[in-house]
């Protein structure tokens, strides 16, 4: 009886030694949190272990995120896994659906993102642009032919176009000479020329009548116009003048063209045109409605694959450039003490409380080996 009772005492000693011995192990990992001093003399193990190496650990765990756990192969292989690109394309399509629909202004959503874009900055822009093309167009070409620098398909439209611009000519004169201005300055001609001839004007004047005259000659200046030949000419001449303009510089072209009476005229046309004005004050929706399903379907996606390999192609730059060891480092730096304590326990309090168990456990059977070695030597 004294004997089991001995066994008991001794692997119950065991077992508390050793439960104790590896909880005060697991405690003394965090406590205390700061050195304790008795007098000038630090106490041994003062601080924790953790707490005395936090620093080391920072750095350590650093490390170990950019090296193990947060990788570039792990990033694109995320960038590049079908699931989460089809979940970030239905959030982004979702997400540009309340500005596809949106009834502000696109002034105002300038505005509303900080872009400092107004009517008037717009058409002060264009007017400088138009400046710079306009001196730009004149100093590079000055020294060219027109034939060198108009496409060859502008000037065989050209070219093309003069039989009916010689048709339209003679039209027109036809037109003319057929109203009753063009009759009175038939009139007008003939009473001039007549004048012109003295005595003998007056006398061919009085023989025939200015009236009948010109009744004649109207006629016959029409038949004129109209006639095939006339038609020939103008073709010949339109031609040839368009050869030598063909074969002009633009300086001679434009010395006579003065800049301040061009280009005045030439901005008011170009912004009447473009109104910008009108066309900041429509409605963001009214524009990109029309277009909802493209840019949710299409748009959208091609700018997120285009983005996700951009970014594939730089993450190890991007993570350099983050510093992630440090942000981790300065991160658990700034971490309490008891903070740390909280997440590891939280983390492994589970295992924390087997190797309790187990060093109970081993206690016990060393207090069992005890108590049986004890027997055999009495």
């Amino acid at each position: 009886m004294d004997i089991l009772i001995t066994f008991i005492i001794m692997v119950v000693i065991g077992a508390a030694i050793g439960g104790m011995t590896n909880s005060l192990a697991i405690k003394m990992l965090f406590r205390p949190y700061k050195p304790v001093y008795i007098g000038k003399w630090r106490v041994p193990f003062t601080p924790g272990l953790i707490p005395k190496r936090r620093s080391e650990m920072a750095v350590q765990l650093g490390d170990m995120v950019v090296h193990h756990l947060i990788t570039p192969e792990s990033i694109q292989k995320k960038l590049t896994n079908s699931q989460f690109k089809t979940d970030i394309v239905k959030w982004i399509g979702e997400s540009v659906e309340p500005v596809i629909e949106s009834d502000e202004s696109i002034e105002a959503w300038l505005e509303k993102l900080r872009i400092p874009l107004t009517t008037e900055v717009i058409e002060k822009g264009m007017e400088n642009w138009i400046d710079q093309k306009y001196y730009s167009f004149k100093e590079r070409y000055r020294s060219r032919t027109i034939e060198s620098t108009v496409p060859l398909h502008w000037q065989e439209k050209i070219e093309d176009a003069i039989p009916m611009a010689a048709d339209f000519i003679a039209g027109k004169g036809e037109a003319y000479f057929n109203s009753p201005e063009g009759k009175r300055k038939v009139k007008i001609m003939i009473d001039d020329f007549l004048e012109g001839r003295g005595m003998l004007g007056n006398m061919l004047g009085m023989f025939l009548g200015n009236s009948s005259v010109s009744e004649k000659i109207q006629p016959e200046i029409i038949k004129f116009i109209k006639h095939d030949g006339t038609k020939e000419i103008l073709r010949n001449l339109l031609r040839k003048e368009w050869e030598k303009l063909k074969e002009s510089k633009w300086e001679e072209v434009l010395k006579n063209v003065q800049d301040e009476d061009v280009l005045p005229s030439l901005k008011s046309s170009i912004i009447e045109v473009v109104s910008v004005d009108k066309l900041m004050s429509m409605d963001l929706k009214d524009i990109l409605a029309p277009f909802k399903q493209r840019i949710t379907d299409i748009i959208v996606p091609h700018v997120f694959e285009m983005s996700v390999m951009a970014v594939s192609q730089k993450i190890e730059v991007i993570m350099e450039k983050l510093h992630l060891q440090e942000v981790v480092r300065e991160q658990v730096e700034t971490f309490s003490v008891q903070r740390l304590e909280d997440l590891v326990l939280g983390i492994t309090s589970k295992e924390l409380k087997m190797i309790t168990y187990l060093g109970a456990l081993l206690g016990g059977l060393i207090g069992l080996i005890q108590g049986a070695i004890v027997l055999f030597i009495a």
